[in-house]
């Protein structure tokens, strides 16, 4: 499960990291807002690298921006495997994905938290990261779907509907993809 969760997690993340940036585009052209040099800041904090003043290098940007993307696209792929799919899924991933730029944007003093921003720009974060956690949560579960119901679905289908006192699934039906 962990090697198809590595794979289609890298692959699932950058598309969501993809169709994110397309989205920003698409919403920085309509509202004029620039583009963030959060991410390369914070990658120069966690590195090491010198930081400059204003822009920041568009290669560190992206590989901040990408890198991430693809990386938690691994924790959503393992969601997905495991049986946590679709849309209520991804919502909660959208809050992982959240949670994971405000500890290293606060940690590295890059950022504040989120309750301090202008409304506007947290409304604009938000969205901007369910694209991504909803899209990056579409390709994880169809990639994972190709091998069946994970073990979480397994267990849900010995008593459909919304049932207390469902034992657990033998250990080696648990695993047997």
């Amino acid at each position: 499960m962990i090697t198809r969760a590595l794979w289609q997690g890298l692959v699932a993340g950058t598309a969501g990291g993809v169709v994110m940036t397309l989205g920003e585009k698409v919403e920085q052209a309509v509202t004029g807002r620039p583009d963030s040099h959060v991410p390369a800041r914070v990658l120069q904090r966690l590195t090491g690298l010198p930081e400059r003043p204003g822009t920041q290098p568009l290669p560190v940007n992206w590989a901040m921006h990408y890198g991430q993307a693809a990386l938690l696209g691994v924790l959503r792929s393992v969601m997905a495997q495991a049986g946590l799919r679709g849309p209520l899924a991804s919502a909660k991933f959208t809050v992982v994905r959240l949670t994971n730029d405000q500890i290293l944007e606060n940690a590295t003093g890059v950022g504040a938290p989120p309750s301090t921003w202008p409304r506007g720009e947290l409304v604009v974060d938000v969205l901007h990261k369910a694209v991504y956690a909803f899209v990056t949560g579409a390709v994880a579960d169809a990639l994972a779907a190709r091998g069946g119901p994970g073990p979480g679905q397994r267990h849900a289908a010995l008593r459909p509907g919304r049932r207390a006192g469902v034992g657990p699934l033998p250990r080696g039906d648990a695993y047997s993809r």
